[in-house]
């Protein structure tokens, strides 16, 4: 059976105190649940996240790294740096990273090689822009997304592997994505991983929405059968919010 899966990236927001007293309320009134929950504070607030919610059922995940080991890359962070406090899991691939600092497929391919190479799990993501969905162009885009940058793998390597739609189109735009427009985007996407691999594959791995998932509109989206969680932006910067979203899986 597929994971459910909540995740908060938190993007650069929130200093020290700030991201102490949302774990605070997180840890005070996360329900219990099927589901993983995560969220992804910013590089400086790792460890202390880390450390506060090493015993809870919430996990810290990194928001990015780099694909190289070690070297003269000014202001980049590496697998083993993560993986030394605690860090297991990374997005890579966000539609920021791809937007503002011009990562594309064959980068990603080599990041994701080497979290693979370091045993940690990535949530992807991937995803097209309002063009592309206006010009009808939105399938071929996705499919070469994860051509690209992914389906170079061994079967194996995919238990690691969780995927993030992001209908960048409808985030921030004015747009709205339905919750049918996500589950015929995230059925089109197993239906790609089962053609390429085997059905079995396409079916163990998590496919969660990333296009403005809030309280109010959580339950319907995650009710669809190709749906099985959401990455969340803004409303993971709320407690109640981001709780709201929990509850709603």
């Amino acid at each position: 059976m597929r994971k459910k899966i909540v995740a908060g990236n938190w993007k650069m927001n929130n200093d020290l105190a700030q991201t102490q007293t949302l774990i605070s309320d997180l840890k005070k009134s996360l329900p219990a649940t099927d589901a993983e929950v995560k969220i992804a504070p910013t590089y400086t607030n790792l460890y202390p996240a880390y450390e506060a919610l090493k015993d809870s059922a919430i996990e810290v995940v990194a928001q990015n790294m780099h694909q190289e080991e070690n070297g003269a890359y000014t202001g980049e962070i590496s697998a083993s740096m993560l993986k030394s406090v605690g860090i297991k899991t990374v997005i890579l691939g966000h539609s920021e990273r791809r937007a503002y600092f011009g990562e594309d497929d064959a980068l990603l391919a080599k990041k994701v090689d080497t979290a693979i190479k370091h045993e940690m799990d990535i949530i992807f993501c991937f995803g097209e822009e309002l063009e592309d969905r206006k010009s009808d162009n939105h399938f071929k885009l996705v499919e070469s997304q994860l051509k690209n940058a992914l389906f170079h793998l061994e079967g194996a390597a995919w238990k690691r592997i969780v995927l993030a739609y992001e209908p960048v189109w409808a985030i921030g735009t004015g747009e709205t994505a339905s919750p049918e427009q996500a589950q015929e985007m995230h059925e089109f996407i197993r239906k790609t991983l089962a053609d390429k691999y085997s059905q079995d594959l396409a079916d163990s791995i998590s496919i969660l929405y990333g296009g403005s998932v809030k309280p109010a509109n959580a339950e319907e989206i995650f009710s669809k059968p190709d749906v099985d969680g959401g990455l969340i932006g803004g409303a993971a910067l709320k407690a109640e919010d981001f709780i709201g979203i929990v509850k709603a899986i």
